[in-house]
């Protein structure tokens, strides 16, 4: 990859040391001045569980009595970017999530709230997740943000977003499902965030993760509010280099880790990371949707926090 600076130096740079505010910028800054009485969504077209023919979970489905506190975007990297758009492919790819998470993962149900197709159906993921957001005052726990699950609420979107774009039927449905939700929940836009926000995962993919800007500047629209934009969230991975490397290399190295500060982010880098990762109780929060990404040695802003604590 290029030499870039992936951490902003205004975040990173606080008396000569490495100081990780990018995150706690964008998760503590208030929310937007909204309107006084943001304008009514309506509700988009949603396939409940029944519809897809869900299997019933394995345990009883956990009804948080509060709202959550931020709309999480994903992509599920597997099976790739279908070009099926029809209303059986969206089915069939919820079940399959639903397979893996069961199966695989040994959830109790699929882990997301809700799923996009590329043809733009939207069916509910985890069981009851429909039900509390018609009713606006509940959510449902489910499992697609490590260590935030009980404050938002995600969507799958299908496809792999590294390098392509969603297409127009479902960047469409994501819009007005996300308008839906946050008028339903009261979530402002700012408070709209993609999976690396909180966890060190590439998700929801670099090019989607670029149109949430505009993602909330939609919503906003809809709902008739301005927001503050909240700042990117850092995120280093192997193949990087640069000054922001370099500081995290030398914050390795003072915590006993074997790597050279060159500023490249190189298999030793990535080795020494993943071991700090799992040394702190941090697993690797890959997107999860229908199979497992390598994204061993990522760092995020969830090790950011602890390699450089403020």
């Amino acid at each position: 990859m290029a030499d870039k600076p992936v951490i902003d130096r205004r975040t990173l740079l606080v008396g000569g040391g490495l100081a990780v505010t990018a995150l706690g910028t964008a998760l503590t800054v208030p929310a937007g001045t909204a309107a006084a009485h943001p304008r009514p969504v309506e509700a988009p077209n949603i396939y409940d569980t029944t519809a897809w023919g869900a299997r019933p979970p394995r345990e009883p489905i956990t009804l948080l009595n509060h709202k959550p506190t931020y709309i999480v975007v994903h992509h599920t990297v597997e099976p790739g970017n279908s070009e099926d758009y029809s209303l059986e492919h969206a089915f069939a790819i919820s079940r399959s999530i639903q397979d893996f998470h069961m199966d695989s993962n040994g959830w109790i149900d699929t882990g997301q709230q809700f799923t996009i197709s590329r043809g733009g159906y939207i069916t509910e993921g985890r069981h009851r997740s429909l039900e509390a957001l018609r009713g606006g005052t509940q959510h449902v726990l489910g499992a697609n943000v490590a260590d935030h699950n009980s404050e938002i609420i995600g969507i799958e979107n299908e496809g792999l977003y590294m390098e392509v774009d969603v297409p127009q039927t479902l960047w469409d449905s994501l819009v007005a499902l996300v308008a839906y939700m946050a008028s339903q929940y009261d979530i402002s836009p700012d408070l709209i965030r993609g999976h690396r926000d909180f966890n060190s995962t590439a998700c929801p993919g670099d090019v989607l993760y670029a149109r949430l800007p505009e993602l909330r500047q939609a919503v906003a629209d809809r709902l008739g509010v301005t927001f503050r934009e909240p700042e990117p969230t850092p995120l280093l991975r192997p193949g990087d280099t640069g000054d922001d490397v370099r500081l995290a290399q030398r914050r390795l190295r003072a915590r006993g880790y074997d790597v050279t500060v060159d500023g490249v982010f190189g298999d030793k880098t990535r080795d020494a990371v993943a071991a700090f990762a799992a040394s702190n109780g941090l697993g690797e929060p890959t997107c999860q949707a229908c199979a497992r990404s390598d994204e061993r040695g990522y760092l995020g802003i969830d090790v950011w926090e602890r390699l450089a604590p403020r």
